[in-house]
């Protein structure tokens, strides 16, 4: 099983590892999305997986999604 985060532990992952903000204050779990900013100032929605894990740590604008196979 793997770690449980706490917000304060993703607040500071967010800081260290991405130009982006973290504007959620609580956390419930892998599954819920989390609000951030982006360095250019737009809003965008991630579950903290694919935020740490994917590299998905940018706006649509700035990162756009990559295309299905």
């Amino acid at each position: 099983m793997g770690k449980r985060w706490t917000i304060g532990e993703i607040n500071e992952f967010v800081e260290k590892n991405s130009e982006s903000k973290l504007l959620s204050t609580e956390y419930r779990g892998f599954s819920q999305k989390l609000l951030f900013t982006c360095s250019c100032g737009n809003h965008f929605e991630k579950t903290f997986t694919k935020f740490k894990n994917k590299n998905q740590r940018k706006c649509d604008v700035c990162q756009p999604p990559r295309p299905s196979r």
